[in-house]
Formats: structure tokens, C-alpha cells, sequence
């Protein structure tokens, strides 16, 4: 996408079915979150680049999304990279179109998506940071999975303080891949999941997994080698898929959110089974990623 650069102010334009708000729903679910902060509408976030850091403040207005640098002007090629975050975050250059031409007569999803409008898919543009949430996330609560991440991100994280309030970036795979299990079971990790998760470090840090080689593959290729890692299952792999590598046709099938979602969509006293949800989401061809989204914008 092309950005204009102002005084210490850069825009990247919208698509018209854009809904900040919708987004900001999604971003501000928890309050334990400590990878950026909202106010009036606005997120300040801090990113770990390779030479530096970059402190941003982002709003949104009529047709763009607005990127200003309050507290520090970092470099052009540093404002290009958030650009770049930024774009990939909120799914810009995907056209959401044929999504909700399908939704429109899709008798699960019409009133969902009519009702949620503009949401675009919050993702995770980086790759390690999306495997340390979806092995986190197994198994346990989202409060729970939440504070581990907090955790996480306090002890290992890179931070950055102004008019004494501190920002966090998420850690580097090369950090995580220096660790020992015990470290990171003394934040309250399992033994299994410290040791997942250094062991993606590793790959990731050594360059066995790099993101730009898995997105240029097919989604049945990337699945194949997601799950062949150590803790990565097919709810992983998808999650993975579905929030940093943007395939849109991406399915947690057994996600639990997705089920409590649809029990509630379809207004049944039992949650659906794998089969039933499988066949529900045969309409959904192409777009499942984006169904399981906007579905679980309901539980919010």
C-alpha cells in the first residue's frame, strides 16, 4: 500500500468497508494486554526492529489510517516497516467483497457480519509471536493464557519508558531460544509448553522457519510442516495460518470459542459437533478464516 509521510505523520488508506471501531473491539478485549494501549480511540504500540524501536500512536480518519511518532522520529527505512506492520495487522490488502457476498445468504453468518461490519481480521505479522499464542492458548482459559503472556513479555520483552509509562514489545525468537525450560516454567508455563516454545525459537532464530518462505507455499504444504513441529497440532497450525500467514480458507475447526460462538448463533442448548460445523462452513469455502473471526467477535 502507498503512505504519504507529513511531519512525523504517515497515512495508509482504507478500504471503504473499514470499521476502526470494530477492529478496536477485537484489540481491547483484555486488560491485561501489554503490547499496546487504547485511548479515545487511539493505540499506542511499541515495535523491536532489527537496528531500533519504534514508539507509534495510530487513530483512524475518514479513509486512512493515521501513523504519527510523538516521542521519537526513527528512521525512513524504520517508518516504512510500520507501515508495513500496520498494513499487515489489520488485513488491509485483502477485499473483503466476496466474503460478504457469500455472508449475505449464508444463513449463519448474515446477521453477524451485517451486525459487525468492517472488522477486519486483527492478525499477528510476526511469526513468533503467533506460535507463542497458539501454544499457550491450548488448553487453558483466555484470562490464563493472557496472564502468561504477560509474563512472558515483562520478563523477556524489550521496553521502552516515556513520561514514565512503559511500552513493551514482544520478545525476539533469538531471546527465547537462549532460555532454559526452567525459566520460563517459573512464569507458570507447563514443562510441554516451554519446551514447545523454545524449540520454535530455535527454528525461527536458526532460519528453519522463516514466514516469507511458508506464505509463498500452499496452505496443504504449510499444514503438513506446521504440524510436523513439536506441539503444533492442526488447531495450532490453522490459528498460525490464520493470523500471521493470512490464509483465508485457514480453519480451527475445534476451537472452543468457535463452537460456543455457533451454539449461541444458532441458538441451540448443545454446542455443535466437528461434523455438523463442517458441514455448516461447506458455504464458507475460501473464507473459513474470516466465518471463525467474525464468530468469534460474538463472545465479546
Amino acid at each position: 500500500m502507498d503512505s504519504r509521510t507529513a511531519t512525523e505523520r504517515l497515512e495508509i488508506p482504507t478500504p471503504a468497508d473499514f470499521n476502526f471501531t470494530e477492529c478496536l473491539a477485537i484489540l481491547g478485549r483484555s486488560d491485561q494486554e501489554l503490547l499496546h494501549t487504547i485511548k479515545e480511540e487511539r493505540i499506542t504500540k511499541l515495535l523491536a526492529l532489527e537496528e531500533e524501536i519504534a514508539l507509534f500512536e495510530l487513530s483512524h480518519s475518514g479513509s486512512a489510517l493515521l501513523i504519527e511518532f510523538p516521542h521519537h522520529s526513527p528512521s525512513e527505512q524504520a517508518k516504512q516497516a510500520v507501515v508495513q506492520y500496520v498494513t499487515d495487522w489489520f488485513d488491509l490488502e485483502t477485499n473483503l467483497q466476496p466474503f460478504y457476498a457469500m455472508a449475505a445468504s449464508d444463513p449463519v453468518l448474515r446477521e453477524v457480519v451485517e451486525r459487525h461490519a468492517g472488522l477486519r481480521i486483527m492478525g499477528m505479522p510476526d511469526l513468533f509471536e503467533a506460535f507463542v499464542w497458539a501454544i499457550t492458548g491450548q488448553q487453558i482459559n483466555l484470562t490464563f493464557a493472557y496472564t502468561l503472556k504477560r509474563r512472558l513479555i515483562e520478563n523477556f520483552g524489550t521496553s521502552y519508558t516515556v513520561s514514565e509509562v512503559e511500552y513493551w514489545a514482544f520478545p525476539s525468537a533469538d531471546t527465547i531460544a537462549s532460555l532454559q525450560v526452567e525459566q520460563l516454567r517459573e512464569l507458570q508455563f507447563s514443562g510441554r509448553k516451554a519446551e514447545y516454545i523454545i524449540h520454535i525459537a530455535e527454528q525461527i532464530a536458526d532460519g528453519h522457519l522463516v514466514k516469507d518462505e511458508l506464505i509463498g507455499k500452499t496452505e496443504q504444504q504449510v499444514e503438513k510442516q506446521l504440524v510436523a513441529i513439536r506441539g503444533v497440532g492442526p488447531w495450532s497450525a490453522h490459528y498460525v495460518m490464520m493470523k500471521c500467514l493470512r490464509f483465508n480458507s485457514a480453519f480451527p475447526v475445534s476451537d472452543v470459542g468457535l463452537h460456543n460462538a455457533l451454539k449461541h448463533q444458532l441458538r441451540r442448548e448443545q454446542k455443535p459437533t466437528i461434523a455438523e460445523i463442517e458441514t455448516l462452513a461447506e458455504n464458507w469455502a475460501g473464507w473459513q478464516a474470516y466465518a471463525t473471526f467474525y464468530l468469534w467477535r460474538v463472545l465479546l
